[in-house]
């Protein structure tokens, strides 16, 4: 009787500890962050952009991120390729029509360890007003106390995503018949969180 009690109230306190882990949050430092894209453009080079403005939470309960659970926004028009009248065009009904559509949203949906360091991130992405599931690449650069004691966490976060799968048909054919702009889109995103107080 006494091995059963005691065996039961072990059960009890390991079930209770893994019940009460406190959940961490984390949010964006957009001082060390940033959230980039690159497209082809007239098949032979490359265009880069960012976006300026975003916000998001990380939410985990384990130090090695693996049960992270991220909700994630853009703010379109924020958009800023070096080039004003491109960023324009792409704020138009052309591109990705921000006046209809002011948001690109992340929700995550699982976590999974791919490797050492090595993640992916399953989410639905919506954009245009189109949702569809996406698999993020996650390498995870460590966690540390920067010199003002805050918790730091960095990662880089890569994609391929199609933007036609989304509604962003716009192009024109050249006269050597490629495509004046490419149709696959890269997402590379440099993050770096800050581990908020509870």
């Amino acid at each position: 009787m006494k091995k059963t009690v005691l065996f039961l109230s072990i059960l009890f306190l390991v079930i209770y500890s893994v019940s009460a882990q406190e959940e961490t949050k984390w949010s964006f430092d957009k001082a060390h962050s940033k959230i980039q894209f690159d497209v082809a453009h007239m098949v032979i080079s490359e265009v880069s952009g960012q976006f300026q403005e975003y916000e998001g939470t990380v939410v985990t309960r384990k130090e090695d991120f693996s049960d992270a659970k991220i909700d994630f926004s853009i703010t379109v028009k924020s958009i800023d390729t070096d080039n004003e009248e491109r960023d324009k065009h792409l704020r138009s009904a052309d591109f990705f029509d921000v006046e209809k559509y002011p948001k690109v949203t992340f929700l995550s949906k699982e976590m999974k360890k791919a490797g050492e360091h090595q993640y992916q991130l399953t989410g639905d992405l919506s954009l245009h007003g189109i949702t569809k599931e996406v698999i993020l690449d996650i390498k995870y650069g460590g966690t540390i106390k920067d010199p003002y004691g805050n918790v730091k966490a960095g990662f880089k976060i890569t994609a391929v995503i199609d933007r036609t799968d989304y509604g962003l048909k716009y192009n024109s054919v050249m006269d050597t018949g490629g495509m004046l702009i490419g149709e696959e889109v890269t997402i590379i995103c440099n993050v770096e969180l800050i581990k908020l107080q509870n």
